[in-house]
């Protein structure tokens, strides 16, 4: 089973997701289309956080705007998975009146983008045309489209976003800075079997995000 794997290294700040124009996902099938990719302040020191406190419901963003908050069957299949990782790792969960060290939040990301092509584009320079004029009727017939006669598309992509937050600093620094962030997105992302494999997936590339012995 193919799985692509991409791990970033950012300065300190939040967390943002980047795009890019061409498509790694393009002509995969199934989970082997799915791609994960986290990101980590190099400066933090993983070992040192030790509680941790989860939101018990997942953002809904769609193109940039939060649209609410949701609680499915695959958002808790991704919030418990998130949760065994860390428990596993070495962090306690604790409630959010406990003051914990890590403050984590999980989102689901759609982005739909829109355009607009011209048919002719489509068009068999030899044949004339994709589409058979035998099937009309007119045999020997070519298609043709007026250079104003055009379609649209959207296209929508989802994501699966885990976002982590230093909250024991916070009030001496008088920020909450993001220290690490998970992305699953492709093919399937909004399942339940998907939730475990990929916040694992996100895990294992990060071996540094343990309480230290």
């Amino acid at each position: 089973m193919k799985k692509i794997i991409v791990t970033v290294l950012m300065a300190s700040g939040l967390l943002a997701l980047a795009s890019c124009k061409k498509d790694p996902v393009k002509n995969l099938q199934g989970d082997e289309g799915q791609i994960y990719i986290t990101k980590h302040a190099d400066s933090v020191n993983f070992g040192s956080f030790h509680t941790f406190s989860i939101a018990d419901s997942v953002a809904v963003i769609s193109n940039n705007q939060l649209q609410g908050k949701v609680l499915t069957d695959v958002d808790a299949a991704y919030i418990n998975a998130v949760k065994t990782r860390l428990v596993q790792r070495g962090y306690t969960q604790v409630s959010r009146d406990q003051n914990p060290d890590l403050g984590i939040t999980i989102s689901r990301i759609y982005n739909t983008s829109t355009g607009v092509f011209d048919y002719g584009s489509y068009w068999d320079p030899y044949y004339g045309s994709y589409w058979d004029p035998y099937y009309w009727g007119y045999g020997g017939y070519g298609y043709y489209f007026p250079s104003y006669y055009l379609g649209t598309y959207s296209i929508t992509e989802g994501a699966m976003s885990i976002d982590i937050f230093n909250l024991r600093d916070a009030k001496q620094t008088n920020k909450i800075s993001g220290i690490w962030s998970g992305l699953v997105r492709g093919s399937g992302v909004f399942s339940v079997s998907t939730a475990n494999n990929g916040v694992q997936a996100l895990f294992d590339q990060s071996p540094y995000f343990k309480v230290s012995q």
